[in-house]
């Protein structure tokens, strides 16, 4: 086994450790056990990340060395670089904003159920962010 491989279990075994402990947790008795449910939440924070900082620091120069050439950075690989960009950072603003309006709209919602139509039209908006950074992606790797 390598060291990705590892690494890889690892992880999955924490992230379902954490839920199965969470899930637990919330049907014994979710008023009694929520110091228990935060403790295996910080449990898991604290081992995760230093996990995937270490996979990233030792398998980022194997990456990085695939965009690189003897002369230095290549077309291709910068090209790659940015889809990769354009969707990751896409995606990561259109979720934020879809926590965001969405929580607003369910609590429009509550107060006036009329206006459910209108709100998920906002969210569909903050959705269009994510598949518009996945649209330049596939328009800069078309040009390869």
């Amino acid at each position: 086994m390598n060291l990705l491989t590892l690494i890889t279990i690892f992880t999955g075994l924490l992230v379902l450790t954490t839920i199965s402990l969470g899930v637990y947790y919330v049907n014994k008795d979710a008023e009694t056990n929520q110091k228990h449910l935060k403790k295996c939440l910080r449990v898991n924070y604290a081992a995760f990340v230093p996990a995937m900082v270490m996979a990233l620091i030792i398998f980022a120069p194997t990456f990085v060395s695939a965009a690189t050439s003897p002369q230095g950075l290549t077309d291709t690989g910068l090209a790659y670089l940015g889809a990769a960009l354009s969707t990751g950072l896409a995606c990561i603003g259109a979720g934020y904003a879809v926590g965001v309006v969405g929580s607003a709209a369910l609590g429009a919602v509550s107060e006036n159920e009329k206006i459910l139509g209108k709100t998920l039209i906002y969210v569909g908006l903050a959705e269009g962010v994510a598949i518009y950074g996945l649209i330049i992606a596939i328009m800069i790797i078309g040009r390869l």
